[in-house]
């Protein structure tokens, strides 16, 4: 059976395990945000950064990708996601179905945000969350850099996400 994840974030350019098959993909019930702290990865404890989670919200769809994993490497995957995705517990690990561009309906292996979680931070103005992502940077780097890298990305595949084009005009504005 294909392990599928759904990819909406950094997954879309940084999936970090071996890909079979690569789909637009759909997911209803949820929307993008950046309603995480990242205290690891894009920021620290003193100077928190923010990352995208998916927050539910009646109505939403979040647009973006879904990847198999190739075929034999579904254990080595799904520990790789959980090492990478559950290293704080603000994201939790969900099996979803998701509608992919060519008409199948999957169940992928999807990472939503624990809205009890302290970490959790949605609904904060754009402008705020711009002010955070141009000055934090965490483990993996500066924070605006995973920003730009998921706009960017977006936009390659034509899916629209008008709050990350936003936010990306807004930090480079910050940083100039």
């Amino acid at each position: 059976m294909t392990m599928w994840v759904f990819g909406y974030g950094s997954l879309l350019w940084n999936p970090g395990f071996r890909v079979g098959e690569r789909v637009l993909a759909r997911l209803p019930g949820w929307h993008r945000s950046f309603c995480m702290r990242s205290v690891h990865h894009r920021g620290t404890a003193e100077e928190p950064g923010l990352v995208l989670a998916l927050d539910a919200a009646e109505g939403a769809v979040c647009n973006g990708v879904a990847l198999s994993a190739e075929p034999g490497a579904e254990e080595e995957t799904l520990a790789y996601l959980r090492e990478r995705e559950l290293i704080s517990s603000a994201y939790v690990e969900r099996i979803l179905p998701v509608d992919l561009a060519d008409g199948r309906r999957v169940e992928a292996v999807t990472y939503v945000i624990d809205p009890d979680h302290v970490q959790y931070c949605g609904n904060m103005p754009l402008e705020d969350q711009a002010r955070i992502i141009a000055r934090a940077t965490g483990g993996r780097g500066p924070n605006d850099e995973y920003l730009h890298n998921t706009s960017a990305h977006l936009a390659e595949l034509g899916l629209s996400d008008p709050d990350l084009e936003w936010l990306s005009a807004r930090v480079r504005a910050l940083k100039s």
